[in-house]
């Protein structure tokens, strides 16, 4: 039994679900959010914030400040309080309520963002509030987790060993793509490997990442509207882009099963089984990562008020057609 004394020395790397008895298709689906931070922005989070810290940028009166959709600031508020920063998450309304509260309740001050920039999002107008702040006291330390290399090398250097040394005979890896981080450490990771491995990033409908038209996005976590400075599509084989409908769908179909994830996970596990059902090739080896577990969702994705109020009475019946049918 591991003993810690930091929030942060703690993170469950090893555990994987396999959904063939829930979706009928093999995929083993790896599960990151069995932290004291619930996400696998924690990685990244203690990569950047390390990295600070060696580099003299972290000083005692810093204070931390990131935008970011709910995960890397609840990570970051956790980290920030065990060793003694201040920390300002910059967000928007999107933004779980439950993950709002996580990062007061650690401590951390959050301000939520309600204009949209130009291309009909909010990282726009986030991030140039954050950049005002900064000019505006030299106390704040800016992580940039969008233009920040420790984002993808943590996945390097941790996630990507972890799933090769799980699945030595991998095949094809899915990853979400937010803001590619761990998309890019993973691709980078197994670029090198002893076999090739198709990247196949998961995109969600509305996001610019990879060139799409913008559009509405109303589940946080994965998805851009500027294009991620991280991302190099060279390392990507293909991209599979996921309706919000389906992401939805594909959460309560885990649920009915017992596993109640994420929206993240949602949009990423619909499109490796899109992508699972036109390669349908004997012995393959796949794996999906999960970025998070459920529990942030629970007044949205999982909400009958909020899913009928944005997206028709009707959101559930096809998916759950479809299931008896299986």
């Amino acid at each position: 039994m591991p003993v810690i004394s930091a929030p942060h020395a703690f993170n469950e790397s090893r555990l994987y679900v396999d959904l063939r008895p829930t979706f009928g298709r093999s995929l083993y689906l790896k599960c990151e959010g069995f932290n004291f931070a619930g996400s696998i922005k924690l990685k990244a989070a203690v990569e950047m914030v390390e990295t600070a810290e060696r580099h003299g940028a972290l000083k005692r009166d810093s204070i931390l400040v990131e935008s970011s959709s709910g995960n890397l600031g609840v990570a970051l508020s956790m980290i920030a309080a065990s060793k003694g920063y201040r920390f300002l998450c910059v967000t928007d309304s999107r933004c779980n309520l439950s993950a709002r509260l996580l990062m007061e309740a650690l401590g951390s001050q959050v301000h939520i963002i309600a204009d949209l920039d130009p291309n009909g999002g909010f990282l726009g107008a986030r991030i140039d509030y954050v950049r005002a702040l900064c000019a505006s006291d030299d106390r704040y330390v800016w992580l940039s987790q969008y233009t920040n290399p420790g984002n993808w090398r943590a996945h390097y250097r941790r996630t990507g060993p972890e799933i090769a040394r799980q699945f030595p005979r991998l095949d094809v890896l899915f990853i979400g793509a937010g803001t590619t981080g761990t998309l890019m450490g993973c691709a980078r990771y197994f670029r090198e490997w002893h076999r090739p491995v198709r990247i196949v990033a998961v995109d969600s409908a509305g996001s610019v990442t990879f060139g799409g038209k913008p559009g509405r996005r109303m589940i946080p976590g994965l998805g851009m509207s500027i294009r991620p400075p991280l991302l190099d599509e060279s390392y990507v084989d293909e991209v599979i882009q996921v309706e919000e409908a389906d992401t939805i769908r594909t959460c309560h179909r885990l649920a009915k099963r017992g596993f109640l994830f994420g929206g993240s996970t949602g949009t990423v596990v619909s499109g490796a089984m899109d992508w699972l059902g036109r390669h349908q090739t004997p012995g393959l080896t796949a794996v999906a990562i999960a970025p998070d577990l459920g529990e942030r969702y629970l007044d949205t994705i999982y909400q009958s008020t909020w899913l009928e109020d944005l997206y028709g009475d009707h959101i559930l019946e096809s998916d759950e057609m479809t299931a008896d049918s299986r």
